[in-house]
């Protein structure tokens, strides 16, 4: 049997908002498995679902540099807030930002080119602060659309966005800021992984069958389940920031959004 730990009980409500007691029970029955005891608690109806990893594990900054449709969004990570806001660290994100948006090309991850580009940089640092930083990832973006970008929280955060259609600057600002608020996991439906739909799908029965549904009402019940599980995960289902009475699709039909991502410091990948 597992020890469970203080920690353990923390960190599994801060993944699911539930009670101090019921986190504790959940480990328990789970044997300290943190995963398998996010699903106890939702079979049980106990918590939702479960919430992006945005625990800071380490402290460091995101950043994004930008020149008309091209960008770049980078994490670099060191040991302390101290330096994490010390302002030559800051002006060494921002410099290093722009370096690989400069010095590379294309589009998707190149997190390996830009720890090359910036591997004297980093050390150069290290001397002066004396604690370890990583340049953590980086991706590149290159469109022949609109892009859009948003930083929060003086680099906690970040967020990129690319998109076609009929947009335009403010509109896709807020769109930043939507994601920036409301983490979505996907873009819309299409791209919910089969399994992960599956998994979602156990755990809807699992809370129907808690509640005394009979078994020839779930399957009735479930697609509806479903869906509403969609407007808490798929960024064009979620209830609009400005507005929790629609969302991006109906507000925005003619906007497609091809690409997003939402970094925030230190989270588990």
């Amino acid at each position: 049997m597992a020890v469970i730990t203080p920690q353990m009980v923390k960190e599994l409500r801060d993944k699911t908002d539930a009670g101090m007691g019921d986190c504790k029970k959940a480990l328990v029955e789970c044997n300290g498995d943190i995963s398998a005891a996010v699903d106890f608690l939702r079979k049980a109806g106990i918590a939702k679902s479960e919430k992006r990893a945005d625990r800071a594990t380490k402290e460091g900054k995101v950043f994004v540099a930008a020149d008309g449709n091209k960008a770049v969004i980078i994490e670099v990570l060191c040991e302390t807030d101290f330096v994490a806001n010390n302002e030559k660290f800051v002006d060494y994100v921002h410099t290093a930002a722009a370096n690989i948006l400069a010095n590379t090309s294309g589009s998707g991850d190149i997190t390996d080119a830009a720890q090359k580009l910036e591997a004297e940089n980093l050390a150069a640092l290290f001397s002066k602060f004396g604690e370890k930083m990583t340049l953590r990832r980086a991706v590149r973006f290159e469109t022949a659309g609109a892009l859009s970008y948003y930083i929060h929280g003086g680099g906690k955060v970040g967020v990129v966005v690319v998109a076609e259609g009929e947009t335009d600057a403010d509109t896709l600002k807020n769109v930043c800021l939507h994601i920036a608020a409301y983490s979505p996991r996907f873009l819309d439906e299409s791209q919910v992984p089969a399994e992960v739909i599956e998994h979602e799908k156990e755990i809807g029965r699992a809370q129907l069958l808690e509640q005394g549904k009979k078994p020839e009402m779930i399957d009735k019940i479930l697609p509806g389940k479903i869906n509403k599980w969609y407007t808490e995960v798929c960024l064009v289902n979620q209830p609009w920031i400005h507005d929790d009475k629609t969302c991006i699709k109906k507000l925005f039909p003619k906007l497609q959004i091809k690409q997003f991502v939402r970094w925030a410091v230190g989270q588990e990948l």
